[in-house]
């Protein structure tokens, strides 16, 4: 019975690894994906304008 008692534990996490890669994996792309996408694509224009926007300062006038 000894091999039982150290067999499951590593049994049981191998379940729980695979399922969480599955949730994973299943939850990429979907109705959403395009909404996520656009957020992303906005926030990283937005950072981009800021940083620019902060180069364009930092070289003063007469620059």
């Amino acid at each position: 019975m000894d091999y039982v008692s150290a067999l499951l534990p590593p049994f049981v996490m191998a379940v729980l690894f695979i399922s969480v890669i599955r949730v994973i994996v299943k939850t990429q792309g979907g109705p959403n994906k395009a909404k996520e996408d656009a957020m992303v694509d906005a926030a990283l224009a937005r950072a981009e304008n800021v940083r620019q926007a902060g180069d364009r300062d930092s070289r003063g006038p007469g620059a």
